[in-house]
């Protein structure tokens, strides 16, 4: 565990002197999620195989860069693609660049998501605020890491997502007349999508929403005293009575179209914390 923690210096300090200096926001974009990227004033922009022991994203439709620039004039650090479980990267790989982050002094996280919803009330294109999850992937990226330096190893989770960068973002949606729901997600390895006897469980046990991401970020999150929130885009409707075939094409359009109302609430709430 000492060469993760070497791992982690080692890239922050290259990422310091890349010019990756004094970011007070971190920003996860999740699956067909870019346009954030479009209001970024971006200063420096760095391919993920260029940055010592990062990972590649091996998912084609993510970009697999990190940003560095001004939004509003607040300095952010955004992850262009994620890492995924089901990409066959341990979970201590995935939560990384999260790590990182809270090395080189970011102060909140953002994160977004494509979710399944299996709430009825959600339609698809609706906007998701995470209040609260259920981890039902099969790995932990806490596991084995007990030096002091890593952080709290039995980090509460009553309040995985921050209660101020909710109410924000509640508020900031508000003012900008858009729709933002609550739910409760569920975070399963996939890659596959899930059966109908899987939603029906699913909504059995109180998620409103299922993907295959975030929460090991938010763990992490958690872990390190890095406030976080996530908003989930929600680009197909789960209901098991009456489930429809559903590929990655139309995921990535459906996110495509729900993109710049995430990103505007996501500048307005940056701006904000600045």
């Amino acid at each position: 565990m000492s060469e993760y923690l070497k791992q982690i210096k080692e890239t922050a300090s290259f990422l310091i002197e890349n010019g990756f200096k004094e970011p007070v926001v971190g920003i996860v974009l999740g699956t067909g999620l870019s346009e954030l990227i479009k209001l970024i004033e971006t200063e420096k922009t760095i391919a993920y195989e260029n940055i010592p022991n990062f990972p590649l994203s091996t998912v084609e439709f993510h970009k697999g860069n990190l940003v560095y620039g001004r939004i509003s004039g607040v300095v952010v650090v955004a992850m262009q693609g994620r890492f995924h479980y089901y990409e066959g990267y341990t979970m201590q790989q995935i939560t990384f660049p999260v790590r990182v982050m809270k090395e080189i002094g970011v102060k909140y996280l953002l994160l977004s998501n494509a979710a399944g919803g299996i709430n009825p009330a959600y339609k698809k294109g609706d906007l998701i605020l995470l209040d609260d999850h259920i981890n039902l992937q099969p790995e932990n990226p806490l596991r084995g890491l007990n030096l002091p330096e890593f952080g709290n190893r039995f980090p509460d989770m009553s309040q995985p997502y921050n209660k101020q960068l909710n109410q924000l973002l509640l508020n900031k949606a508000s003012e900008q007349l858009t729709n933002l729901k609550k739910g409760i997600y569920a975070a399963v390895v996939g890659p596959n999508l899930e059966t109908r006897a899987e939603y029906r469980y699913l909504r059995n046990i109180g998620a409103d929403l299922v993907g295959m991401s975030t929460v090991p970020e938010v763990i992490v999150a958690n872990q390190v005293g890095l406030p976080c929130a996530c908003v989930s885009v929600i680009t197909d409707e789960c209901d098991p009575d009456n489930l429809q075939p559903v590929d990655i094409s139309e995921i990535i359009a459906v996110a495509g179209k729900a993109d710049k109302r995430l990103s505007q609430l996501f500048a307005a709430v940056i701006s904000a914390l600045g």
